[in-house]
């Protein structure tokens, strides 16, 4: 799902298009769903060369899976510095004020 205005990043997206492309993914998952039968669905986003963005242009994908595809995530537990963690933490949090 890719947004109607140009935008290359979230960062850079208006909050109205942004909002138009959660509807259209809502559309899409849905269709995905009833269609393909999934036994789930992953919605991907990347922002920036670290994150592989690979087109320089606001982007959703729509992903649906299935038990054993072989595809997957490594969302291994990776322990963190809890010190840090709330940290950084509490610097979002003076941000989001």
């Amino acid at each position: 799902v890719i947004l109607k205005t140009h935008a290359p990043t979230v960062w850079d997206a208006q909050p109205a298009d942004l909002q138009a492309a959660i509807v259209a993914v809502k559309k899409v998952a849905t269709a995905v769903r009833d269609t393909l039968k999934p036994d789930g669905l992953n919605m991907l986003q990347a922002n920036g060369p670290a994150a592989f963005q690979s087109v320089p242009h606001y982007h959703l994908h729509v992903i649906p899976r299935w038990e054993n595809d072989g595809k997957g995530f490594d969302w291994t537990l990776v322990p963190g510095d809890r010190a840090n963690i709330q940290a950084v933490g509490e610097r979002l949090k003076q941000a989001l004020k």
